[in-house]
């Protein structure tokens, strides 16, 4: 991948939002060493939580990453920065990493995909078949 398409790339994933963003690439995990210090969002990485850094998604967006190799699939949530690379599109915490079967590899082609919010529900009243709803006083 060019630099043109890295740019273009950034461009139509902040445009277009964070819901609609899907990627291929590699992925790495976090080495034992960074246990503990802190993330660009200011938590400390724990390498046991499911969470990955990504160049350009917001903290806490869930992303599901499936390797491709094995189909192994795992949800985590983005609490770290990476440079953007031409050579990876996400680095996991180890947890993650584990849950995808990549610790003897190291790097592994993945597919990512954002994880939609679910809507907030609603505490709206819930109409009983044959009843009428009783007015609120």
């Amino acid at each position: 991948m060019n630099l043109c398409s890295v740019v273009l790339f950034f461009l139509i994933s902040v445009f277009s939002g964070p819901d609609s963003y899907s990627a291929d690439g590699k992925a790495s995990y976090y080495a034992d060493r960074f246990h503990g210090q802190r993330t660009a969002s200011g938590e400390r990485y724990d390498k046991t939580q499911l969470t990955a850094a990504h160049a350009s998604l917001p903290f806490d967006t869930k992303v599901q990453v499936t390797n491709l190799k094995n189909g192994k699939s795992v949800v985590v949530r983005i609490n770290d920065r990476m440079a953007a690379s031409r050579h990876r599109v996400i680095d996991l915490s180890r947890a993650a990493a584990n849950e995808l079967g990549m610790i003897r590899d190291g790097t592994v082609t993945v597919s990512l995909a954002v994880v939609p919010d679910e809507p907030a529900q609603q505490d709206a009243p819930v109409a009983v078949s044959g009843a009428e709803p009783k007015p609120q006083l």
